[in-house]
């Protein structure tokens, strides 16, 4: 019997033979228009993502925080919605479609599908919101991709008359792909509208022997001062409280 761990298009596999009508009925649900995954499926961010791309018979560019989870962004939730660049104005539930100017060079091929550079993305999530929650998703794409700030200004260069421009450049002048969860991004920017200096992230911690034994959240080493932020699992793990202190 056919199985499919991905999402896939229903009619195509009708029209191959791969299935009937009544197996895809009972076996499979559809998340999207046509676009189908297993029944059991709690369908995650990375699979609705193919299933919009299919939903788009190809021909979306996938955007936002949806391009910044495929380029392997962490702290991204399931239900985000999945952007896509794309012409048709009246998506599905789940899917949210922009038409924008795209140029040739801030678009690339991962796993077959079109996705917006590491640049672009930066781009496009640095002009929205807040400048505190765009440092954060910035600092998380840097984590994962390294871009560089020369390059997304060189992107924003390109579409001089884009909304959020200033917000854009708030936002680069703080990214630190140092921070290791959104909360130590809001850690940090809250240091620095506290007037202290931008800290240095992930100072490392040496032994007598000169080994590293620990980075810091951040810290100002040639002050001797670091400052951590302790998530939950702080408290609660016996372990991770006695190795944090």
């Amino acid at each position: 019997m056919w199985d499919c761990g991905q999402p896939f298009v229903g009619s195509e596999a009708l029209a191959q033979g791969l299935l009937n009508r009544h197996q895809l009925r009972t076996r499979y649900r559809a998340v999207l228009p046509d676009v189908y995954v297993t029944r059991d499926s709690q369908a995650p961010l990375q699979d609705r993502i193919a299933a919009a791309w299919l939903w788009s018979h190809g021909q979306a560019t996938i955007a936002g925080l949806a391009a910044a989870a495929v380029h392997g962004t962490k702290w991204i939730s399931d239900d985000t919605p999945v952007e896509l660049f794309h012409a048709n104005s009246r998506p599905p539930r789940g899917v949210i479609t922009r038409r924008v100017q795209l140029h040739s060079d801030e678009a690339q091929l991962i796993e077959g599908r079109h996705v917006t550079t590491p640049a672009r993305t930066a781009f496009d999530l640095g002009r929205r919101g807040s400048v505190s929650s765009a440092v954060a998703r910035l600092d998380a794409l840097a984590r994962a991709t390294r871009f560089s700030v020369e390059d997304v200004q060189a992107v924003a260069a390109g579409h001089p008359g884009a909304r959020g421009l200033r917000n854009l450049e708030s936002v680069l002048e703080l990214v630190d792909r140092g921070a290791e969860s959104p909360q130590e991004s809001y850690l940090r920017l809250v240091l620095i509208r506290g007037g202290l200096p931008r800290p240095q992230t992930q100072v490392p911690v040496y032994a007598d022997d000169g080994l590293v034994v620990a980075y810091l959240d951040m810290g100002w080493p040639e002050l001797m001062v670091g400052v951590e932020y302790d998530g939950d699992h702080h408290r609660t793990d016996r372990r991770q409280y006695l190795r944090d202190i």
